[in-house]
């Protein structure tokens, strides 16, 4: 995606403290489909298996089965549902088990052998990974994903000197990352919104943005400084996570780099692990019109022009055409030309 060379390193003040080399990686091109596929199936990894409570014996199924219920059979013009047994109450009578009853069991009861989790091929998750890291290099994507970008960012991404390693302190670790311009990205993160819907009910009450990802290579201190700050998330260049870098299955998570996680990039797998580009050149006009594909291409085929048939009895101008030789245009002009005409070369006129 990117096509700088080179990337400014900052310090941890935010100034300028020289040059790294841009790693092949960041250059590969997007497979958005790729990450969204790959991310889809990582999520299902995290799933813990549920289903109604089964007792796998006589009583099987517990929910909606708790009745002494049983079908009256034919003939009593009423449906064949089992109906509760018993008498004295508005409950014996009623049908009973089925989905389609009150106070009956779901259809298709849920199991906890269901499929849950999903396998990925190896190369697929590789070329993910790689697209979601050349994402975020790019400036238009970044913003794109929702992240503020200050005016002192002047690229993406944001790569600092190894010190950031060693930071161990939280009020540190937000100083530095207002002097590298996330200030208004820090801000964002403070808001804390109320999850909608039954989510709240199973520890998971409120939600946040997704803020800065830092980048590591070692950790002397960094993560203990930087895991208490809202929005942060902190990632291993050697381990490497898809759900971090593309959240929601989008590419172009802000992240800010340790100059010794940076260059650890240039030791990630190339070749077949990198998406592949398609097209080396994209101008679709130029390669149809090329000399080499115009010189095997077929020339132009010429498209005989079939006349539709006339009905003659109901087309008065076809049997104008057909029997006088003119048309009905033509006759209008010959005739109007004829009146300027004296007696004698008006017959003529006409007779030819």
């Amino acid at each position: 995606m990117a096509d700088r060379a080179a990337v400014t390193v900052l310090n941890t003040s935010g100034e300028e403290s020289g040059n790294v080399n841009m790693p092949d990686t960041l250059k590969c091109p997007l497979r958005r489909d790729l990450v969204q596929f790959v991310h889809t199936n990582m999520r299902k990894n995290s799933r813990q298996a549920y289903g109604v409570q089964n007792h796998f014996g006589p009583m099987g199924i517990v929910a909606g089965h708790q009745h002494s219920a049983r079908s009256w059979g034919t003939g009593r013009a009423v449906s064949r549902i089992p109906r509760v047994q018993g008498g004295g109450t508005h409950r014996a009578g009623q049908g009973a088990f089925g989905n389609m009853c009150r106070s009956g069991r779901m259809f298709a009861p849920t199991k906890v052998y269901r499929r849950w989790h999903r396998k990925i091929n190896k190369t697929q998750k590789r070329q993910a990974v790689a697209s979601c890291l050349a994402a975020t290099a790019s400036v238009p994507l970044v913003r794109a994903r929702g992240h503020r970008l200050g005016e002192s960012v002047k690229e993406v991404p944001i790569v600092v000197t190894d010190d950031i390693e060693s930071i161990t302190k939280t009020k540190d670790a937000v100083e530095c990352l207002k002097k590298l311009g996330l200030g208004a990205e820090l801000t964002k993160c403070q808001r804390k919104q109320t999850r909608p819907g039954k989510g709240k009910m199973r520890g998971r009450l409120y939600k946040r943005r997704r803020g800065p990802l830092v980048v590591y290579k070692n950790d002397d201190g960094l993560v203990q400084a930087f895991r208490n700050i809202p929005g942060v998330d902190l990632m291993c260049v050697d381990r490497p996570n898809l759900l971090q870098l593309a959240p929601g299955g989008v590419v172009g998570r802000l992240c800010v780099w340790s100059k010794s996680a940076f260059e650890a990039l240039n030791k990630r797998p190339t070749g077949k692990n990198l998406p592949q580009k398609i097209m080396t050149n994209s101008d679709l006009n130029a390669l149809i019109n090329s000399d080499e594909i115009q010189a095997v291409v077929n020339e132009r085929k010429s498209v005989k022009k079939v006349m539709r048939k006339r009905n003659l009895l109901a087309n008065k101008k076809v049997r104008f055409e057909t029997f006088r030789g003119f048309s009905l245009e033509e006759a209008a002009s010959r005739k109007r030309k004829a009146e300027s005409m004296d007696g004698k070369a008006r017959k003529k006129f006409r007779q030819s």
